[in-house]
C-alpha cells in the first residue's frame, strides 16, 4: 500500500488530536516535544502535481515484492504547537474546556 507523504504526516496530526481529546480530564498531561518521522519514498511523475512530482510513502510490502523502483529515505523533524503558538498538550485537566476543541473535521479524513 502507497500513501501519500502528506497523507501519513496528516494522519499523525489527526492521531495526535485524538489522543489530546482521550486525555481530557485525566488529571495528567503531556507537552508533546518533537516528532521525528522516517519513511522510504519513492518520486512518481504526475501529470497533475504542480512541479510534475509526488512523494508516496513505500510499505514495507511493496517493498519486498522485488519492485525495481528507486526509493529514498527521508527524515524530518516536526514540532507540533498551538495555532497560535505554545505547546501541544496531550491530556488536560478538566477546566470547562473539552480537549483540543472542535476536532470534527480532523479525525477519520
Amino acid at each position: 500500500m502507497d500513501i501519500e507523504l502528506g497523507d501519513a504526516v496528516a494522519a499523525l496530526r489527526d492521531q495526535l488530536l485524538d489522543a489530546a481529546a482521550r486525555g481530557t480530564g485525566t488529571g495528567l498531561e503531556f507537552v508533546v516535544g518533537p516528532i521525528e518521522l522516517a519513511f522510504e519514498v519513492e518520486l512518481r511523475a504526475d501529470a497533475k502535481a504542480k512541479f510534475g512530482f509526488k512523494a508516496w510513502v513505500v510499505s514495507g510490502d511493496v517493498e519486498a515484492s522485488g519492485s525495481r523502483k528507486r526509493t529514498q529515505r527521508v527524515t524530518m523533524t516536526l514540532n507540533p504547537q498551538q495555532p497560535g503558538g505554545g505547546d501541544v498538550l496531550v491530556g488536560r485537566p478538566e477546566t470547562g474546556s473539552s480537549g483540543p476543541g472542535d476536532v470534527t473535521g480532523h479525525i477519520g479524513r
